[in-house]
């Protein structure tokens, strides 16, 4: 969180809704006396992930044809 300069209330509203859409899951996890939250992704998350990846790779080729095309 520090890390990336997010806001705590910021970073939390993110995780609720990652976590809503099931693209994420909250664990629990208890070392002796202390507990600590922490986030896995899910197979709907990778999934939606991996489209993401393809779409911004599809774009960026489709930009660059754009600028080659402007350019000759």
């Amino acid at each position: 969180m520090y890390r990336v300069n997010v806001n705590c209330s910021v970073l939390k509203e993110f995780l609720d809704l990652l976590t809503e859409h099931n693209l994420i899951e909250e664990q629990t996890l208890r070392k002796k006396k202390r507990q600590k939250t922490v986030y896995d992704i899910t197979e709907r998350g990778r999934t939606a992930l991996n489209h993401f990846r393809e779409i911004t790779k599809a774009l960026q080729t489709t930009e660059e044809a754009r600028r080659s095309y402007v350019f000759m």
